[in-house]
């Protein structure tokens, strides 16, 4: 294994690839890199400058600019957040600028890490179609809609199962309906679906898979 090992998860939201990607990670002791925290960032980022997250130079500029420690702002789980990203997320510009970003820390991982999990939509087809460690995860939607619901309520907003799987829908076919690397299966990535899984059960499969093309267990590295 190389200095440059990256696991790529994709896959549609609240399917659980953060849980699992954050998992892999310890376990490999990787770095890991939430690609949607990106857009966040860039479209925070307007937002608290007033600037219109739809404004193509603006948000390129921030695209551009972005420093990893922006991806720490508590800021960024919050819905106008979140509205700002999908609107920059669509800008051909920002994309290529974090599709470098990604790029960069996936070639380079901080803080000295053997490797990289990196999880997003298109990790496994765009950013690192390269890497042999790929796994799509996904759910059933009425499933992924109920786990978006328990997260919000248990963040102390109410929202109903009605509109949280609708909006589960809209986003759903914004991702995979995109121009710009949509949200789309590599052909030689693992598909997991957990919607009968446990997490436990998830973490399982993805390290039997990933032991079959080879990736060490950490006490094995040199």
């Amino acid at each position: 294994m190389t200095v440059s090992a990256v696991i790529a998860i994709d896959g549609p939201a609240a399917a659980g690839k953060g849980t699992l990607a954050r998992r892999l990670a310890e376990y490999y002791g990787f770095a890991y890199l939430d690609t949607g925290l990106l857009y966040r960032a860039v479209g925070r980022r307007l937002l608290d400058r007033g600037d219109d997250p739809g404004h193509v130079e603006a948000a390129t500029e921030a695209a551009r600019s972005l420093a990893p420690e922006a991806l720490e702002n508590p800021a960024l789980r919050n819905d106008e957040t979140a509205s700002a990203a999908s609107q920059v997320a669509v800008i051909p510009q920002v994309r290529e600028a974090l599709l470098q970003f990604q790029q960069r820390f996936a070639a380079s991982p901080p803080g000295d890490a053997p490797g990289a999990v990196i999880d997003g939509r298109d990790i496994g087809t765009v950013v690192c179609p390269g890497t042999p460690y790929k796994l799509f995860v996904t759910a059933s939607i009425e499933e992924r809609a109920e786990r978006r619901l328990k997260e919000l309520r248990e963040r102390g907003i109410e929202s109903i199962h009605g509109r949280v799987l609708q909006e589960m829908k809209d986003r759903d076919a914004r991702d995979s309906q995109r121009d710009i690397a949509p949200l789309a299966k590599s052909e030689d990535a693992l598909l997991i679906d957990t919607t009968e899984m446990d997490p436990e059960k998830v973490f399982s499969v993805a390290l039997d898979h990933l032991s079959t093309q080879g990736l060490a267990p950490p006490q094995s590295r040199p």
